[in-house]
């Protein structure tokens, strides 16, 4: 991170923060940078910003910098982070409020992170589970990765992992209810 002027942070941006808190159900005064979180983040090699640099920026105010990170993008959701917090800070719930957000604003920093999820979830909410088949073949085909698993098919195939046969759980309407009730947390896709 490199120098910030403060003075450029504005009234809508501090605002954001409080509401990217809100949701999360975080106060990020609560954080006071020791760093674990980063520490301890399986993702952190491939991020811009490490989860804690993240809440920094959030703490500051300067949220537009935050939106356009690829770092939550990146997040895996694993809650490493939340669970070595000492301050009990729910980092990954705010990794995910700031994905929201910029969904919200039409910022996509990661486009590619943003169809995975998209499809993943369009997928829980078709079958009540994730159909790899299914999964792969409308992500490749919407990432523009047309041919990127074609040499796993035939393995994925010989596993049971793909096939003429579509899986779903026995109640698929009580999984739909559940993930709509997530995302109407959210505001994201239905």
């Amino acid at each position: 991170m490199d120098t910030t002027n403060l003075s450029n942070v504005t009234n809508a941006e501090l605002e954001a923060a409080d509401r990217i808190g809100k949701e999360a159900g975080v106060r990020f005064d609560d954080c006071y940078q020791c760093g674990k979180c980063s520490a301890g983040c399986p993702m952190a090699h491939a991020m811009d910003y490490v989860p804690r640099q993240v809440i920094r920026l959030l703490q500051l105010g300067i949220v537009d910098e935050a939106l356009n990170a690829k770092s939550p993008w990146i997040c895996a959701h694993c809650m490493v982070c939340s669970a070595r917090c000492p301050q009990g800070v729910d980092i990954t719930a705010t990794m995910l409020s700031v994905r929201r957000e910029a969904k919200r604003r039409g910022l996509r920093p990661d486009k590619e992170a943003d169809i995975f999820d998209d499809i993943f979830i369009g997928n829980v909410r078709s079958f009540g589970k994730s159909n790899e088949a299914i999964l792969a073949a409308k992500y490749n085909l919407l990432s523009g990765h047309l041919m990127q698993d074609m040499l796993n098919a035939p393995k994925m195939a010989a596993r049971g992992m793909i096939g003429p046969k579509i899986h779903s759980v026995k109640d698929k309407e009580a999984v739909k209810k559940l993930v709509d009730k997530a995302l109407s947390k959210g505001g994201e896709q239905k």
